[in-house]
């Protein structure tokens, strides 16, 4: 920066110094006396007084790129950082693609607001050095209307632009609603095509388009009005300034050459000057679309690491599983519906414990409030029995792996998915959780292998093989605590119990906690916990449950009930449990 300063400053002196040497030229060529002087030799140091000039006012943007560039990617880095410091709360309340964009503009502001802050700088250094020569050049009247047209220009744009931030800003909210609307319709892609609502949501994005065209045309209209507003108040000026000089020239108070001069430095100051309304601006546009960035950034983080954690050992490798105990948890996701009330459980290290209800009843809650998404109202979430928010987030969440029911993936690889679980992973360690997932064989039959893309949100893989992914993911992973959240649910009978007996070698370590729908799946389970309206309503082993018949029982019999198929008259009914 001292030495961008620097090249500035003698870049805005050689500047300077080209009216001097123009009207140098313009008197010696204007006396035919003066002609034997070898005029050739100033018209030449003229011509290097402007190479100079450009040289180093292009060396002074070569130096500053670096400073502007690495400040706009550092301002993404920490904005893009902190959206994922943040709850999953402000996640699901907020549009993503409207997130996306605000950080992109913003990081564009930062980088304008820092070039338009180079250029402005010369700028003013020229128009205080131009007034101090031409005061001591010629007198008060001249440096009296530049200072006049400088402050009436100013003053005018800065008025001008401030109303037009309303328009502005009316712009960046119409754009944004589009960009988010684009995004969410693309992402449903299928669900679109179900309904056959294509026109609909082209609709929905034109309409918002339509108000972008609207806010965007009434930008452009007074621009134009800001634009003619500025040349008008340079045209006054140079006009008054230029029949001062005249008169002067007339009264031989000045040569033609000073005449010329004084011409030179108003046309040099009005290209900066007309540069100057353009750099405001973009310095408010750049701080309207900062707003929304800032504002993300301030926004608070919820959930947030305790000042000094304990330490916790995140991976079984060497170490036991944990236990996960939950003790008169109450929690909800907004202060006027509790979901939990009152859940007290214990699973001890190696407990294979099922979690069952009805929808809504609570059960991916615990999950959630297992992995910190969330800190519960009241009772404490305990793993290694310690609270949950004693640990570093990233430490607790390296001891839990999770296979959720709706899997999600990377628009990448196959390879990069799997290895997603454990960044570093080898290519034998990928294909080993490939294989305890029942899928390596699968990926070894495509043409590109491991190397396959997988498409948006994984949409070129069935819900069954993005469900393997995801196991072989969190096998990869290698956690001590493992959360299924109805991980097999996509997946046909014969594939499910080749990944159920995947699955029970490898949580034979680990602490396990299944949420479940079908109950098959988790008859082995030590203990089954039967969730209602965000209670623990029943607890015990498969037997002990079925010789209750409770909620259990009859959730047993209804299932049993389901996978007996029809048969024609005549037959017997085919029976699968």
């Amino acid at each position: 920066m001292v030495l961008v300063l620097c090249v500035m400053v003698g870049g805005e002196l050689a500047t300077l110094a080209v009216p001097l040497v123009y009207s140098q030229v313009v008197d010696r060529l204007s006396h035919p006396l003066s002609l034997a002087l070898a005029p050739a030799a100033i018209i030449i140091g003229y011509g290097a007084v402007r190479l100079l000039s450009a040289g180093l006012t292009n060396l002074r943007d070569a130096l500053f790129a670096p400073v502007r560039f690495r400040v706009a990617r550092k301002a993404a880095f920490r904005s893009f950082k902190h959206m994922h410091q943040l709850s999953l709360r402000f996640h699901l309340d907020r549009n993503t693609g409207g997130v996306t964009r605000a950080i992109e503009r913003g990081t564009e502001g930062v980088e304008t607001l820092l070039r338009m802050g180079m250029s402005l700088s010369p700028t003013i250094l020229q128009a205080v050095l131009v007034a101090v020569v031409i005061w001591r050049l010629f007198d008060w009247k001249y440096v009296a209307l530049i200072a006049l047209m400088i402050a009436a220009y100013i003053g005018f744009t800065m008025k001008f632009t401030s109303w037009r931030l309303g328009i502005r800003r009316q712009m960046n909210e119409t754009n944004t609603e589009a960009t988010g609307k684009a995004l969410d319709s693309l992402l449903n892609y299928e669900t679109v095509k179900y309904f056959g609502n294509e026109r609909h949501e082209a609709q929905r994005y034109d309409n918002a388009q339509a108000r972008y065209e609207t806010a965007a045309r009434k930008t452009q209209y007074s621009l134009g009005v800001l634009n003619f507003g500025q040349a008008a108040i340079i045209a006054i000026a140079l006009t008054l300034i230029m029949l001062l000089a005249g008169r002067d020239v007339e009264l031989g108070r000045i040569t033609v050459g000073q005449f010329v001069m004084v011409n030179t430095y108003l046309l040099q100051l009005y290209g900066p000057l007309n540069f100057l309304g353009s750099v405001y601006s973009a310095i408010r546009t750049a701080m309207v679309d900062l707003e929304h960035m800032f504002g993300l950034m301030e926004e608070d983080i919820e959930v947030a690491d305790p000042a000094n954690p304990f330490p916790i050992e995140a991976h079984l490798q060497g170490h036991q599983a944990a236990e996960v105990a939950f003790e008169d948890v109450r929690f909800g996701y907004s202060p006027e519906r509790e979901i939990l009330h009152g859940v007290s459980f214990t699973a001890r290290p190696g407990m294979k414990v099922a979690i069952v209800g009805s929808t809504g009843a609570g059960k991916s809650t615990i999950s959630r409030l297992l992995f910190r998404f969330y800190d519960t109202w009241s009772g404490t979430v305990l793993v290694d029995g310690h609270d949950v928010r004693s640990y570093r987030q990233a430490d607790l969440r390296a001891a839990i792996g999770v296979v959720p029911q709706d899997t999600v993936l990377f628009n990448d690889t196959i390879g990069y998915n799997i290895a997603y679980g454990r960044l570093g992973a080898t290519p034998a360690e990928v294909e080993q959780a490939a294989r305890l997932a029942q899928i390596h064989d699968f990926i070894a039959s495509l043409p590109d292998g491991y190397d396959t893309q997988v498409g948006e949100r994984g949409l070129k893989l069935s819900g069954g093989e993005k469900q393997r992914v995801a196991i072989a993911r969190t096998i990869l992973k290698d956690p001590r605590v493992l959360v299924l959240d109805e991980a097999t649910s996509a997946l046909d009978t014969h594939t499910e119990q080749e990944i159920q007996a995947a699955l029970k070698t490898v949580s034979a370590q680990r602490t396990t906690l299944v949420i479940a729908h079908r109950l098959s799946t988790i008859v082995d389970a030590d203990e089954i916990l039967v969730m209602g309206q965000g209670r623990v309503l029943e607890r015990g082993t498969h037997e002990a449950l079925l010789a209750d018949g409770g909620a259990y029982a009859g959730m047993w019999a209804a299932q049993s009930a389901e996978t007996i198929t029809p048969a024609p008259a005549g037959e017997k009914a085919d029976v699968q449990v």
